[in-house]
């Protein structure tokens, strides 16, 4: 019997709503719970679970019965980063960054109204067990998310604020349109963002912009790590210059032409 129109896309999106019941918080799961979290009745999610699984989408612990996501995933993913045109220009640029200022070098896009993570690389004083690649965060809590911000129109700010953003991360976060337009225009006028304990406290970054060959902003850098370590009392200069060199250098490995008339303000 041929099978209804539709059955290949429903199964499909099926599969993909128990993938993306996986996260960082509950990176294990039991059949039970992937029953609950999709609203799928349990022979169902058993019929798919045994197909991811045999294609390597899912891997059952055989001690303990749970699932968690597959190597299958892992190469896909690392096939998609590597399909980025901004991760491979910036990648040994920034490991070169961390390298020279002993904290994490982050490279992030804007995705939807989200930062999204391409990448972050280690720096002996800003230590991470896990990566950031494919993670998300709040524009307007993130020197990078603010880099993006800024390329952006006035417009688009207001209709970005209009959303529910929830609480403020921090007393730190800028909740409110007037000021993080005043925000935007320190960060054109200066040439990157800083970053301190808006969305966690202790922590602070530096973020530049990465243009495109059209010169469009398409990507930002940052350093980042404890607050104590960025010093930007007494590193800012230093911090600010490395950063927007580095971004500009991944900006011309992507076509385009820097022209600075003047070095960043660094006040």
């Amino acid at each position: 019997m041929p099978a209804e129109p539709g059955a290949g896309t429903q199964a499909v999106e099926r599969a993909m709503s128990l993938l993306a019941c996986f996260t960082d918080e509950h990176s294990e799961l039991r059949i039970s719970e992937l029953c609950a979290r999709t609203g799928l009745g349990q022979s169902t999610v058993s019929r798919m679970v045994s197909s991811l699984d045999r294609m390597g989408f899912l891997v059952q612990d055989a001690r303990t019965g749970l699932y968690c996501l597959g190597p299958t995933v892992v190469t896909l993913g690392t096939v998609a980063l590597n399909s980025s045109p901004t991760y491979r220009a910036a990648r040994q640029i920034a490991q070169s960054l961390a390298h020279a200022t002993e904290l994490g070098a982050n490279l992030a896009e804007l995705r939807g109204d989200e930062l999204f993570y391409l990448g972050n690389f280690e720096g002996v004083k800003s230590p991470k067990s896990f990566t950031m690649a494919g993670r998300t965060a709040p524009l307007h809590a993130t020197g990078m998310g603010k880099t993006l911000l800024s390329a952006r129109s006035p417009a688009y700010v207001r209709d970005y604020y209009a959303r529910d953003l929830g609480p403020a991360y921090t007393p730190h976060t800028i909740t409110g349109p007037a000021a993080m337009d005043r925000a935007l225009e320190e960060i054109r006028s200066r040439g990157y963002a800083t970053e301190i304990e808006e969305l966690a406290f202790g922590r602070a970054c530096v973020a530049a912009p990465i243009r495109g060959r059209s010169g469009d902003v398409v990507a930002a850098l940052s350093v980042s790590g404890p607050l104590s370590e960025l010093d930007l009392p007494g590193r800012q200069r230093e911090l600010a210059l490395m950063v927007v060199e580095a971004a500009d250098e991944v900006s011309i490995a992507l076509g385009f032409t820097v022209v600075h008339t003047s070095q960043p303000r660094l006040s």
